[in-house]
């Protein structure tokens, strides 16, 4: 469980202390100077767009649809943000599976793999959730509880359900990301271990075994990058349809 545990990069004892630089500080920076470097490059606004362009546009365009389509006219006013998280996300979860660790003394670190960090996206999520709905409807709001022509007294019953499932949202958005790269990680390290044991055991049995294990992490490493960009549109698909309900009612 080492590859999860936040350390200091100065030598001293970890503490709760916002001046403390840590691997995890490290690798965010990682991450933003890739997604700089990235819309750097989709910013030159060629009139004959070259590759780095096009995928930036493409991007781009993808998820302006996304929230088009999810939220309705007004759904490139909250495309910053779904954009931002969806890009966020995907640069972690594809960093934090790159093998880094293959070279002397460099320790990969993903950042998605920490609650705190998904956990901390979803709540900036449910808040802008929160902020719209109240800001565009009021008190009407809490009206997203209850069905239209709920009768009333299954309005006593429902209301609370949907109140409840409302309020976990942050959490399960949240949770789904973290739950991704932290299974995946696990998987990654038991079948890597499985490996150099078969090798330290030597026979045929034992190479045959650390033969599969190989196989198997190869095919783990690949299904971690799908699975990375699959959490990464979940996640911002679930944020324009909450914002969806926020600013529609439905």
């Amino acid at each position: 469980m080492h590859q999860f545990q936040i350390t200091s990069l100065g030598g001293g004892e970890l503490q709760a202390s916002p001046f403390m630089f840590t691997n995890s500080a490290l690798w965010m920076l990682i991450v933003l100077a890739v997604i700089v470097a990235f819309m750097w490059g989709g910013t030159k606004r060629q009139l004959v767009p070259g590759r780095w362009q096009t995928a930036v546009e493409m991007l781009t365009g993808f998820l302006e649809n996304v929230t088009r389509q999810s939220i309705g006219p007004e759904g490139r006013k909250y495309l910053p943000w779904v954009f931002t998280a969806f890009v966020f996300i995907l640069a972690a979860n594809w960093i934090g599976a790159m093998p880094f660790g293959i070279v002397p003394g460099a320790h990969p670190f993903t950042v998605t793999s920490q609650f705190t960090v998904t956990g901390t996206m979803s709540i900036i999520s449910f808040a802008i959730v929160l902020g719209v709905g109240f800001w565009k409807h009021g008190l009407h709001f809490f009206s997203l509880f209850v069905p239209k022509g709920t009768p009333f007294i299954l309005t006593l019953l429902i209301a609370p359900i949907e109140f409840v499932s409302f309020m976990v949202r942050p959490f399960s958005l949240g949770l789904r990301p973290f739950i991704a790269m932290f299974a995946g990680h696990i998987l990654l390290e038991v079948f890597g271990n499985f490996v150099v044991q078969g090798l330290n055991a030597g026979g045929p049995m034992g190479y045959g075994i650390s033969l599969l294990a190989f196989l198997f992490v190869a095919f783990v490493s690949a299904l971690e990058l799908l699975v990375g960009a699959i959490q990464a549109f979940v996640f911002a698909l679930l944020t324009a349809l909450y914002i969806n309900d926020a600013v529609n009612l439905h």
